[in-house]
């Protein structure tokens, strides 16, 4: 059985895992037969965000376990997992890859990633691994990677295309039902809710990058 990750990084679109895009990730690739392995970093979000008024709060919540979620309980702590065990990895969007994951959100081309996720990552490309990266998430991909100078898309925002140019990468602009796939580098990405602008519009372009980092696996 294909085993392919699923990087979240919290629960919600303002401060951790989009939960529209996370859920259509694991429904495609349950229905595809993949063995799922999720996993999180074990540390505090950057903030927290009131989603019904968008106000940021005092509150002070743990990433591992708000993404535990979305995965039912069934989530491991990132820096516990290798790339042999896998054969593939997916992440999500939504604000906590910018914020969470990386602080690209703060801080822009200055971005860092998170020691335990940029690791993991490099471990995948040297392997030859595929990776897709959802909405936002290809920003942060792009930072990880940004000696293999990846192609990745979110979509058309010229602010966000710009910063991933200047981190090294090559953005290429797509609508929401598009897949891009830099061949070179197995990394596949698709804008989802950069783009919207609904859950339809956007399972398009999941359902086709799930579809083809299964593929490049299992090649």
């Amino acid at each position: 059985m294909t085993r392919i990750g699923v990087l979240l990084s919290g629960c919600g679109v303002f401060d951790g895992s989009e939960i529209h895009e996370a859920v259509l990730t694991l429904l495609a690739l349950d229905r595809a037969g993949a063995e799922i392995v999720c996993m999180a970093p074990d540390m505090d979000q950057y903030h927290v965000v009131n989603h019904l008024t968008q106000e940021v709060t005092k509150e002070r919540r743990n990433v591992l376990v708000e993404s535990a979620r979305i995965a039912r309980g069934a989530i491991r702590d990132v820096a516990a997992v290798k790339a042999p065990e896998l054969d593939g990895l997916i992440i999500p969007g939504g604000l906590g890859a910018a914020k969470n994951l990386s602080d690209f959100a703060s801080k822009g081309r200055a971005a860092t990633v998170h020691p335990a996720v940029e690791r993991l990552l490099k471990e995948l490309a040297q392997a030859g691994k595929p990776v897709g990266a959802i909405c936002i998430a290809p920003a942060m991909l792009t930072k990880a990677l940004a000696h293999k100078h990846p192609q990745v898309t979110i979509g058309s925002d010229p602010d966000t295309a710009a910063a991933i140019n200047a981190m090294g990468g090559r953005h290429q602009v797509c609508t929401v039902e598009m897949i891009h796939l830099d061949a070179e580098n197995r990394i596949v990405t698709t804008p989802a809710y950069m783009l919207g602008p609904g859950i339809k519009d956007v399972a398009v372009g999941i359902e086709k990058l799930v579809a083809k980092v299964l593929e490049l696996a299992r090649a």
